[in-house]
């Protein structure tokens, strides 16, 4: 087992068939979750891809996460939760200063992946919507108006998938307020 200190984040490969479980040990904490080919990190998860192919925004057990080049990279084996972003960017030292003007600036999970993907070559521009793991953000049906409420997970929730490609994984423990009800707390992962 694997954590991520809150506010944080790591970066890693995920073979190919390999399993990634991401766990909050705690409850009420997100995680934002983006992904690579390790073959050629130009392509990347998309959520337009995804939801464009999976026909739904609730993505869950059985769905698969798509690369912006129609490729499936990561499919949702195991889900406790149910309840999941893929609508809303990383946070970001800009999220802070519009956001959370009373709080001081947090360079948020965009700076933590930004800083823990380096190694293969993978720039702050190179960083899309991530798949918010944890996180709830209902839509309202009649205006399309987004909310943010903390998350429903609790202690010991899990999420698990299975690696259709060669990955390199960004994975945090999200800095945001509202997306974390307040409080900040670790994301453990592990890799099967």
């Amino acid at each position: 087992m694997n954590r991520i200190p809150p506010r944080s984040g790591a970066a890693f490969t995920l073979d190919a068939g390999a399993r990634l479980t991401v766990f909050d040990p705690e409850g009420t904490q997100v995680s934002d979750l983006v992904a690579y080919s390790l073959a050629d990190v130009r392509e990347v998860i998309s959520n337009g891809r995804t939801f464009d192919y999976e026909e739904t925004i609730a993505l869950t057990t059985g769905n698969t996460l798509w690369s912006n080049r129609s490729n499936p990279m990561l499919e949702i084996v195991g889900d406790s939760v149910g309840k999941h972003d893929f609508l809303l960017t990383p946070c970001s030292e800009d999220t802070f200063r519009h956001f959370y003007p009373e709080h001081p600036v947090h360079r948020g999970c965009f700076g933590n992946l930004a800083e823990a993907l380096q190694p293969w070559g993978i720039t702050a521009d190179d960083i899309p919507t991530a798949f918010n793991i944890f996180m709830n953000v209902p839509v309202n049906g009649a205006n399309g108006k987004l909310e943010v409420l903390p998350p429903v997970s609790k202690a010991g929730d899990s999420i698990a998938m299975v690696a259709q490609m060669d990955c390199v994984i960004g994975l945090t423990a999200c800095s945001a307020y509202a997306s974390n009800g307040g409080s900040f707390k670790p994301i453990d992962y592990s890799i099967d």
